[in-house]
């Protein structure tokens, strides 16, 4: 087996059809990364969540990276990681056109609101159902792959 650098239509091939990816965030030196449901578009992701950590460490440093990955099996794989900027879709006027967008993109995908909008106990405590639309400004792409045969 051996892994190399995917093109940037292999990279981008792959960003268009993955839903899942694990954002990475930190806040005062402590990473944090969790699963999510993301939709791209050309030079931002898209997702949804409600507040939490993640979006507390978000708003504390828009500074994040999130990887997707396509495994068929240990030795057949494609990896990418993108970084960016984080901005939150408020429900302020100038974010109403792009939160519509972001709608529209992620409900291409069956249940995209899942898991950030359902019922969670954490603690014996509820969680607030509070919906977080935001969107990450891509700034690099990067990607590798496993070549068969090789």
């Amino acid at each position: 087996m051996v892994i190399t650098e995917m093109t940037q239509q292999e990279v981008h091939e792959l960003l268009e059809r993955a839903t899942t990816g694990r954002l990475a965030c930190a806040k005062d030196g402590q990473p944090y990364i969790i699963p999510l449901t993301f939709a791209y578009s050309g030079v931002y992701l898209y997702s949804f969540t409600t507040v939490g950590r993640k979006i507390d460490y978000m708003r504390a440093n828009p500074r994040v990276c999130v990887e997707f990955d396509d495994v068929a099996a240990t030795n057949s794989w494609q990896s990418v990681i993108v970084t960016g900027l984080f901005e939150e879709l408020t429900k302020e006027p100038g974010h109403e056109e792009i939160r519509n967008t972001a709608h529209t993109l992620l409900n291409k995908s069956a249940e995209w609101w899942q898991p950030a909008y359902v019922k969670t106990v954490l603690r014996d405590r509820e969680r607030p159902l509070e919906p977080v639309y935001f969107r990450i400004s891509i700034l690099e792409t990067t990607g590798h792959k496993t070549l068969k045969g090789a």
